[in-house]
C-alpha cells in the first residue's frame, strides 16, 4: 500500500462516525455558481459538507482575507482545496500568484496547515473554462499552467490529487460547444457562461467530483449515492 493510500485507509478511521468535509476555494466550487452542491448531493447524510469556497477569492486572498483558519476551526476530516481561476494575471495585485512560484507556495501552506490542524488536504485541480476555437475544438489557456503546478504540489507533498481540469477538460471535448450549453450558467438575459455551472452543471460535475474522490477515501464509498 501507497503512503498516500495509507493517509486515506478506512482501518484508521471510525466506521460509523460522520465525516466532515470542509470544501475551499473559488466561484467554480461554490454553492451558487459551482460543483459544491452537486458533490454534497452525492453524498448520504454521514457525510457533512461544509463550502467555505468564495466567488473572486485566489490562493492569496483567501488567506489574506482570513478565510482560511474558520475552515480548519471547522475541524474537517478532509479538506479539497481549488484554486487557480482568479490567481490568473488581470485579476490584480491582490489576488494575482505565479504558478511556479507563489501559487505552488501557497498549495504547499495549505497542504502543511491542514495536516497540522488534523485534517486530511485534497489538493483539486481547477475546472476548465469550456473554450472552444472556430472549429469547435477545446482551447486551453493558463488554467492548464496552475493545474500542472498544482500536480506538482501533490507530488512533492504526497497530498491525494483530485484532477478535475481533466476531468473537465475531457466532458468538455466530448460535450463540445453545444453540448456544454447544458452545464454553463446563465446570466439574467440568458448568455452562458463559461467558467461558471448552471444546476446541472452542479450536478454533474459535483457528482463526477465526488466518485473521483471516494477513490482517495475509500472510507466513504459505501456513502455515495451518485453511481453515474
Amino acid at each position: 500500500m501507497t503512503r498516500r493510500a495509507l493517509l486515506l485507509s478506512p482501518a484508521l478511521l471510525p466506521a460509523q462516525s460522520r465525516v466532515r468535509i470542509v470544501l475551499v476555494g473559488d466561484s467554480t466550487v461554490t454553492d451558487s455558481a459551482g460543483w459544491g452542491a452537486g458533490f454534497r448531493a452525492a453524498f448520504s447524510s454521514r457525510v457533512e459538507t461544509l463550502n467555505h469556497s468564495r466567488g473572486g477569492r485566489s490562493s492569496k486572498s483567501f488567506r489574506d482575507e482570513g478565510r482560511w483558519q474558520p475552515a480548519l476551526d471547522a475541524k474537517p476530516r478532509y479538506v479539497p482545496i481549488q484554486f487557480g481561476h482568479n490567481d490568473n494575471p488581470g485579476k490584480g495585485p491582490q489576488r494575482e500568484t505565479d504558478p511556479d512560484t507563489t501559487f505552488a507556495a501557497n498549495l504547499v501552506r495549505y497542504v502543511h496547515e491542514a495536516r497540522q490542524a488534523g485534517a486530511i488536504p485534497v489538493i483539486v485541480t481547477s475546472i476548465v473554462r469550456r473554450r472552444f476555437d472556430a472549429d469547435g475544438k477545446f482551447r486551453p489557456d493558463l488554467l492548464a499552467a496552475y493545474s500542472e503546478a498544482a500536480r506538482r504540489v501533490a507530488r512533492a507533498t504526497g497530498a491525494p490529487l483530485l484532477d478535475l481540469y481533466e476531468l473537465t477538460r475531457a466532458q468538455a471535448e466530448r460535450l463540445g460547444p453545444e453540448g456544454c450549453a447544458a452545464i454553463d450558467a446563465r446570466s439574467a438575459d440568458g448568455k452562458r457562461d463559461i467558467t461558471h455551472l448552471g444546476p446541472e452543471g452542479a450536478r454533474i460535475v459535483g457528482a463526477m467530483a465526488a466518485r473521483e474522490f471516494v477513490k482517495l477515501a475509500p472510507e466513504l464509498a459505501g456513502d455515495l449515492i451518485a453511481k453515474d
